[in-house]
């Protein structure tokens, strides 16, 4: 089982990763984002692990998340292994999770 992030989802990290850079340290930045990529590891031995994200159900795929500080990891199974699909700060309106249109953002 491989790990495949969505490009949505290196972005949305990726926006993470600036934002703490800039309102924190590099550090702290570098930190946070090597502790997203560990906590996806879990998934390789374990893909039920995560609970299931109720908010996107309606679609059908079987979306799980974990959670690493004030971050979900979104992802679900694919015939290649896990893809991770977002990068959700908790700290935003849950609806915001199934908007369609919503951009990475900080």
């Amino acid at each position: 089982m491989k790990i495949i992030w969505s490009n949505f989802a290196s972005e949305s990290l990726k926006e993470i990763y600036l934002y703490h850079k800039e309102v924190a340290s590099e550090s702290i930045a570098r930190r946070l984002k090597t502790n997203i990529f560990n906590t996806t590891r879990q998934l390789i031995k374990h893909p039920l692990s995560g609970q299931i994200e109720e908010i996107l159900a309606m679609l059908e795929q079987e979306h799980r998340y974990l959670v690493k500080g004030n971050y979900k990891i979104i992802y679900r199974e694919i015939k290649e292994g896990i893809l991770i699909t977002d990068i959700f700060d908790t700290r935003q309106d849950p609806i915001k999770i199934n908007n369609q249109s919503r951009t990475p953002s900080r």
